[in-house]
């Protein structure tokens, strides 16, 4: 029952129920996505954000499977090394877009699948990760389309474009958001009033630049207590 009470209360905060508890207007569009509910507000919100070809890309990379390989000891550096290429200054979602971006142009750009599979091996990047992934945004974009919604041209890159899609992520997540209260890493989850770290594979990790403030994606206590997936905000946004 508890967690059922945590349910209703997020999806209240979400704007998805009624002052009768019943879905309202904005919760039923929001249940025409498969997915959790705030990543379908924050889809929503891309719409009038003017930057839904993004979010999808970031809806489709976090449900899919993880798209780094699991590595074979002593293969972290070379692979470090590969992910860097892909890795964004304003944070871990922006980064996924990169790697679904680089994946897209080798898909398009191959004579043969065999040549894809070898890129993401090279790359050590999980093949079949990213195919749900492109599965999944293809779905996310029939939905859009079928509900007609509106859908603007990607724009990815520009300042105001990286500014939408953090109001965008920021619509759905306000309630997993994270203070550096020491400035060396360790992260206070407002919520969940735990200290947690990013993930090692972080882009703020790699870069060894800590934000004081992170909007995060996910988080587990089992997990050595790391955040997952985690961009910049501030808090005048």
């Amino acid at each position: 029952p508890e967690s059922l009470m945590q349910a209703l209360e997020d999806l209240d905060y979400l704007a998805a129920l009624d002052n009768d508890g019943n879905l309202s207007e904005f919760g039923i569009i929001m249940s025409e996505f498969p997915l959790d509910p705030q990543l379908s507000k924050s889809i929503l919100a891309s719409c009038e954000f003017d930057c839904v070809d993004e979010m999808l890309t970031i809806a489709a990379m976090v449900t899919a499977p993880n798209c780094f390989s699991h590595l074979p000891r002593g293969a972290e550096e070379a692979a470090l090394s590969c992910w860097k290429k892909f890795l964004h200054p304003e944070g871990d979602h922006f980064t996924l877009i990169n790697i679904y971006k680089a994946y897209q142009d080798m898909a398009l750009n191959s004579t043969s699948e065999h040549c894809v599979e070898k890129w993401c091996h090279d790359y050590f990047l999980n093949c079949s990760a990213l195919r749900m992934a492109d599965v999944i945004r293809a779905e996310l974009l029939e939905i859009i389309k079928r509900i007609e919604l509106p859908y603007t041209e990607p724009a990815f890159g520009s300042k105001e474009n990286t500014l939408n899609i953090r109001k965008a992520l920021l619509s759905g997540y306000f309630m997993q958001i994270a203070r550096d209260v020491d400035g060396s890493g360790n992260y206070l989850m407002l919520t969940h009033k735990q200290v947690a770290q990013l993930h090692p594979l972080s882009c703020y990790s790699v870069t060894k630049k800590m934000p004081e403030w992170v909007l995060f994606h996910k988080f587990s206590i089992s997990d050595n207590n790391y955040i997952r997936i985690a961009s910049e905000i501030s808090p005048e946004l």
